[in-house]
């Protein structure tokens, strides 16, 4: 998966993944319920993914446009290191975590999917969507994945950040890696 040696030396340098949700960590559906509030349908394989990056020590964040209780909750179930919410300029909350964790652009994923998440895309270091992303997103990511959003993309985009990394599952195992 994604052999080419400049791919790989930009997902060495990964230090944060940032996610958007609607489209990425869900197929983009939007569920009502009878009550006016939504429901979200995410991956368990992409949660495992999420879950294995923060064991092996690089931190995670979601940056969505909306408010979401669903959100919230996935957010804590899995340990994500940083949550925004509401968030309609995208490169703020990528300022944010830049400064609060010292990190440069260059040390960060950004995974999206459609127009809101250009801007992060051109910025990060390395960027991804999923292969049901939008033309105009899918043209200027370094990586778009075989998986579509909700359907295992952001497994897909952990397991290589993971192997490049030489980390594999037995190895999270292990009281060492936390």
């Amino acid at each position: 998966m994604y052999n080419s040696l400049d791919l790989r030396q930009k997902a060495k340098k990964i230090k944060l993944a940032a996610f958007d949700i609607d489209g990425v960590m869900t197929d983009g559906s939007l569920i009502y319920l009878p009550d006016g509030s939504q429901a979200k349908a995410f991956n368990a394989k992409d949660g495992l993914g999420l879950t294995m990056l923060n064991k092996a020590g690089i931190k995670t964040a979601i940056i969505t446009a909306k408010e979401s209780g669903a959100v919230l909750e996935r957010s804590k179930t899995l340990g994500i290191t940083k949550l925004f919410m509401n968030q309609k300029n995208k490169i703020l909350a990528l300022d944010e975590i830049c400064r609060e964790f010292s990190l440069g652009y260059d040390e960060i994923l950004y995974m999206g999917d459609d127009l809101p998440d250009i801007e992060v895309l051109k910025s990060v270091g390395l960027s991804a969507c999923p292969q049901d992303a939008v033309d105009e997103v899918k043209e200027i990511c370094n990586i778009v994945t075989q998986k579509s959003g909700g359907k295992g993309a952001v497994r897909e985009i952990c397991d290589f950040l993971l192997k490049v990394n030489n980390i594999s599952f037995d190895d999270l195992k292990k009281p060492s890696i936390q």
